[in-house]
Order: structure tokens, then sequence, then C-alpha cells
């Protein structure tokens, strides 16, 4: 059950306890007539569907990573804002190396190497929207902003903030990265103008929706770009 919106009217009464009229105008009493508390409610929405990509910094390597869209909203002002989140967690498995028909006359110039990586990520159990309760101490530095929540006794972690040197947590098991084009300014700054306007600190809501083609494995060039994608 949700809190009610804090909402005093305030009445200002002369003469409040009705005592004799000599004493009628001599004090203002300020009376509080009702009090109500309402929790308002912000939702995320992450897409199935890939929006761009992003460079990541995987444990010191620079990798290209799908995007999704998030769509942000809040049962107050209902005010719409996207921007863009990460799904898939990259973990190198393999070095491949691939040889060109001049390799077999000994020129190698032509060969190339290839990196092979499992794709690790986060994914509901069940098809369609998946809805999730975000902790309601999210942590908040000068330049970043995260959630976690839990599942299954699996830590999800949703981070905006500079993506160049983020570093998982240990006790995160997932993570979703947000991105804009402001290091997660321009999403950090939403979400504060939406607190501010909502007053008590609100509910944040998660919808996950399930992909229905999940990537197993992603196959990268030297420069780190996505090669090719393996699907389950």
């Amino acid at each position: 059950m949700s809190f009610m919106e804090l909402d005093l009217n305030i009445r200002m009464s002369e003469n409040p306890l009705a005592l004799n009229k000599s004493d009628a105008g001599e004090e203002v009493v300020v009376v509080r007539e009702e009090s109500r508390f309402k929790q308002h409610t912000i939702s995320m929405l992450i897409s199935d569907k890939e929006a761009g990509s992003v460079q990541l910094n995987i444990n010191g390597t620079l990798l290209e990573v799908p995007t999704y869209k998030l769509t942000i909203t809040d049962d107050k002002t209902e005010e719409i804002k996207v921007f863009q989140i990460t799904r898939d967690i990259p973990h190198f498995t393999e070095e491949k190396q691939h040889k060109s028909l001049l390799s077999f006359i000994g020129i190698k110039r032509f060969d190339t190497t290839s990196y092979l990586y499992e794709n690790i990520c986060f994914e509901p159990d069940k098809d369609g929207i998946t809805e999730y309760t975000l902790s309601k101490y999210r942590r908040k530095t000068e330049d970043s902003l995260s959630y976690t929540f839990t599942h299954e006794g699996q830590t999800v972690l949703l981070y905006a903030g500079d993506i160049e040197n983020f570093q998982k947590p240990n006790d995160v098991d997932y993570f979703f990265i947000i991105v804009d084009t402001h290091d997660g300014q321009s999403f950090i700054g939403d979400i504060h103008y939406r607190e501010q306007l909502l007053k008590l600190t609100p509910k944040v809501q998660l919808q996950l929706i399930k992909r229905k083609q999940l990537t197993k494995e992603i196959e990268y060039t030297q420069k780190g770009q996505i090669k090719k994608k393996i699907y389950l």
C-alpha cells in the first residue's frame, strides 16, 4: 500500500478555544486540518531492441557493446525521457587466428586475429515484461548515480556516470550501464528533477522486456569492434 502525499491545509483562527470575548483577537493559532502522504513512482523501461552501441572498458580492453532504449517517466509529471543502456557483459574466452590464402606460401601479413567473448547478461525468467523494484537507498556521488536490486540471490546494478573508468563492484553479479552524451549527467539530472517534484523519496520500478534472441558469444576484431554474434 502506498503512502499518502503530505498535504497540510493551514487555517488561521482567532480565539480558537472560544474563551471570553476579551481574549478574542489576541492570538493567531495555526491549525493543521489534514495530513496525507503519497509516494510516487519513477518507472524505467528497458527495450528488447538494439538502439546503438558504446565503447566500454572491459577489464582494460575497449569493446563495442550494443545498447538498448531506456524510457523513463513518473506517475506525477508523466514526462518521458529516453536514454540508452547496455544489457550485455562480454567475458573473454579465447583468441582466434585467421590465416589468409597467402599464409600457405609464407606471407603472414594478411593474417588476422580475433577475440571470442562469452556474453553474460541478466534476463527475465518469463516472456514479455518483468517488473523489479529497485532499492530506495540509491548510491549517489558527485558524478555518478546507481541503483541495485536483487533477484534469486543475485545482485543487479544500474549505473550512470563515467563509463570510461567504471569498475564492476565485487558484490554485483550483473550490471546495466546507462549511456548519454554527458557521462550519465543527463540521466542523473533527470532523476534529480523528478525527485525534487515528487517530494518524498519515490519508489523506482524497473521494467525489463525479455529478448527473443540472446547472444551467446561475440567475436571481436583487434580494434574491439563486433565482428560476429553467435546466438543461442
